[in-house]
């Protein structure tokens, strides 16, 4: 079975989420990421898994279901995290951020009979899910991250050395106070919805 990988920061103010800052408040903010961070790894709770680990920027909180094991970070950018997230892996690997609380358990639920690598790409041009059937952290390793071009770099990457892809659908990261409001509308019954719906009433105040 796969392992699931959820890469993420801690939510603290001023930390995370700070392109929602305005018309945001940081806490608020702060706010919106730890919604969206349980949101996901309630998803990957409810997936199919070999195992589940938390790559943590920060300390754990009340946000972590159980079922997960808590690894840091490590340091470099965010190519050398991310690789070495795969590097800690012994078989199939599916990675996800925290940017995107609307996936599901269906989504996450991939098969790496016939293929060797998923992609998931995201609509800022970056990418919400990478999964590898074996560790390669080589190829995330020089990957320009937080471009326009990031997903179509690494995809190329992947196809360059040869592996089959499978692509998943495109998904709207949240970084933006209008990404956040689409992300809620698709994904209406979870805490990030609410969490927004909160902060929305409380700003009209």
């Amino acid at each position: 079975m796969t392992t699931l990988l959820v890469i993420a920061k801690e939510p603290l103010p001023g930390k995370v989420k700070t392109r929602l800052t305005p018309p945001f408040t940081p806490e608020d903010a702060a706010g919106l990421a730890e919604a969206a961070l349980a949101d996901t790894l309630r998803a990957v709770a409810a997936t199919p898994a070999a195992r589940r680990v938390l790559v943590l920027d920060g300390e754990p909180g009340p946000w972590l279901p159980s079922g997960f094991d808590v690894v840091p970070q490590c340091a470099g950018g965010l190519d050398e995290r991310l690789a070495a997230a795969f590097a800690g892996c012994a078989g199939p690997a599916l990675l996800i951020g925290m940017d995107t609380p609307q996936v599901t358990p269906e989504l996450l639920d991939v098969d790496f009979a016939g293929c060797d690598a998923w992609f998931g790409p995201a609509l800022d041009g970056g990418f919400w899910a990478l999964g590898l059937a074996a560790p390669a952290p080589g190829l995330l390793r020089g990957v320009p991250m937080s471009t326009p071009m990031t997903g179509a770099v690494l995809r190329e990457r992947l196809v360059v050395a040869g592996l089959r892809v499978r692509d998943l659908p495109a998904l709207r990261d949240v970084d933006t106070a209008d990404d956040a409001r689409a992300v809620a509308a698709l994904a209406p019954d979870g805490g990030f919805a609410a969490r927004l719906a909160l902060c929305a009433a409380e700003a009209r105040r």
